[in-house]
């Protein structure tokens, strides 16, 4: 008995070693397997970012949670740690035999390689940036993130809301620093950004404690916490309170002093040409998001084609149902003042809104069993953009759901200006962010089987808002736009994105000024001033992305009429979307590559 228990003792040493050094080699070294070389790339990732960890939700339901506690870092050094490890694993992935793999293997190694390889050839502009802006700045997006994405399910959950409202202070002093070395770099932000980030900042803290949505959307959440008794619930509220008055808001109150001392600087709202290496900084960012090789000439004259195209099919349109005079532009403003079209502007009239988004969602779900061989298995809600950033932010937004399938997918409407949501455009809306757009293709990626973790979240721009566009022209094609207003207001949307060709590379190529750029996008939209000006000036801090909407919307379109011309009466739509849904988000090159196999393979 000794014997065999000193032989179990000595196999579980055995065990235990092998296990150290097989950790330790995966860990320091390059692995054996490169499925597990994938893996400890996206791990890797993952570690250095707890709130990203906390928007997947997939480590919960191993009983790991600890990143809930914690606030990303944000600071200089580990931007430079981060080039760094990107540039490792792209040599690392190299080592591999890419010719001894399967089609399968060798498609995960071709998107991982574009990927390390787009990112490492963006190195020089790590710092060509505005961390703090009126999009997508931490001083919106880490409270709407508390509000929204951080889990409140139970004592702990809460408690850890508390420890992140401790490390604010610690965020925005790495922000700031951040912030300094650009300034160093003479990458400042344009005059516009700066003076919006400060007016949401100082409106923000202006509130007392007990009246930020910090602690009011903690409060509401805490509330369906059933397990509390009202003793922990006080001392939980009053923990929040105290942040929010001892380390928030002083967090702000550093941010708004660094951004009123900008003002007295010469600032301009010029596209990022002005920057230093500017225009290489855009030749990239252009490639990057549209994942192809055209040049911004070409894009910017592609984007007037467009434009004219569509421009012809909304002027027959507008025709037909009796507006005929004026530019098209003109017509589709006077449209969206009807107040046929227009919902009361109070909160009953805002309910309603979120109500009708959801039952159009609900109606094209039920439709499209003909069409889709996969379905995701999340769901999706329609909810209202927090009020606190909803007059800088975007007229609707999609937030995927969690992996362990705690979180629904949520589609974020914009009710800040109740007469800017026209009845005509709503089904567009909800196709693109939701069913069958954002949520149906994000959903799906998230929830496949077999593949590497970063392929299922990896997001090529030009793969995913081509999608959603393209959901958009499927939701016409299958019968859902048949009223001629819904129809216009699909064409206004795919108008919109086209002018983007035009409008992004006129800013930041061809030098156009602001105003230039939201006089044509006035002119050929007809959309109000408000919601154009915030256009343009989401482009001007977010340079390119607004190039992939239309580029990959032309390049599915261009895919499926080539596996129907090929295929003939073998062309079947839901094989077709199992190509382009299945395999999680492509550079378009390597679609394109997906989409010729399944050609071949359904000719035979």
């Amino acid at each position: 008995m000794k014997k065999l228990f000193r032989w179990f003792a000595a196999l579980l040493g055995a065990i235990v070693l092998l296990g150290a050094v097989l950790a330790t080699q995966v860990v320091f070294f390059r692995p054996f397997d490169i499925r597990i070389f994938y893996e400890k790339v996206f791990v890797q990732r993952l570690l250095e970012d707890p709130e990203l960890l906390t928007q997947l939700g997939f480590l919960e339901q191993y009983g790991i949670d600890g990143h809930n506690a914690k606030l990303t870092d944000v600071s200089p050094a580990l931007t430079e740690k981060a080039a760094a490890a990107i540039s490792d694993s792209l040599r690392q992935l190299h080592a591999y035999d890419r010719a001894g793999m399967d089609d399968e293997e060798r498609l995960s190694y071709d998107v991982l390689d574009y990927f390390l390889k787009s990112a490492v050839a963006g190195y020089g502009f790590r710092y060509h940036d505005y961390p703090v802006n009126q999009m997508f700045g931490v001083q919106s997006q880490l409270p709407t993130f508390m509000a929204t994405i951080h889990p409140l399910a139970d004592e702990e959950d809460a408690e850890n809301y508390i420890r992140r409202l401790s490390l604010f202070g610690n965020k925005f002093d790495q922000v700031l620093e951040g912030l300094a070395l650009r300034e160093s770099k003479k990458i400042l932000p344009p005059r516009f950004v700066v003076e919006k980030v400060l007016a949401e900042m100082n409106e923000f803290v202006a509130k007392a404690p007990k009246e930020n949505m910090l602690y009011t959307s903690f409060s509401e959440r805490l509330g369906n916490v059933v397990e509390l008794n009202e003793q922990t619930r006080q001392r939980l509220l009053k923990g929040v309170e105290k942040q929010i008055r001892e380390n928030v808001y002083p967090a702000y109150a550093r941010l708004i002093s660094y951004f009123e001392q900008l003002q007295s600087r010469t600032l301009v709202n010029h596209g990022v040409w002005s920057l230093p290496d500017g225009e290489a900084y855009y030749a990239w960012k252009v490639r990057s998001n549209t994942s192809t090789d055209l040049s911004a000439e070409e894009i910017h004259n592609l984007g007037k084609k467009e434009v004219a195209r569509i421009e012809k099919e909304m002027d027959q349109l507008l025709q037909g149902q009796g507006y005929a005079e004026g530019s098209v532009g003109t017509r589709m403003a006077a449209l969206a003042t009807e107040p046929r079209f227009l919902y009361p502007d109070d909160d009953a009239g805002r309910r309603q809104v979120l109500e009708d988004y959801q039952a159009i969602i609900n109606e094209i779900d039920a439709r499209l069993e003909a069409y889709f061989d996969v379905r995701p298995r999340s769901g999706v809600q329609v909810k209202r953009i927090p009020v606190f950033k909803e007059k800088t932010a975007p007229g609707a937004y999609y937030n995927a759901p969690s992996m362990d399938g705690s979180r629904p997918g949520v589609f974020y409407a914009n009710l800040y200006k109740i007469d800017s949501t026209y009845k005509w455009g709503m089904r567009t809306l909800a196709y693109h962010e939701a069913t069958p757009g954002h949520h149906f293709q994000i959903s799906i990626a998230r929830e496949l089987q077999g593949l590497p973790t970063f392929r299922k979240v990896l997001p090529f721009t030009a793969y995913v808002e081509g999608w959603a566009l393209y959901a958009e022209r499927l939701a016409k094609e299958i019968g859902m736009l048949d009223d001629p207003y819904d129809d216009l207001g699909r064409l206004q949307a795919e108008m919109f994105r086209a002018v983007r060709l035009v409008v992004d590379t006129g800013l930041h190529h061809k030098r156009w000024s602001r105003e230039q750029a939201i006089e044509y996008m006035l002119e050929k939209t007809g959309k109000s001033r408000t919601d154009v000006v915030a256009e343009i000036e989401r482009y001007l801090v977010m340079p390119g992305q607004a190039l992939a909407y239309k580029i990959g919307m032309i390049k599915i379109l261009e895919l499926r009429e080539k596996a129907k011309s090929a295929l003939g009466a073998k062309f079947d739509y839901g094989r077709f979307h199992d190509v382009i849904l299945k395999n999680g988000a492509l550079p378009l090159s390597l679609l394109e590559q997906q989409v010729e196999k399944y050609i071949a393979s359904e000719a035979t």
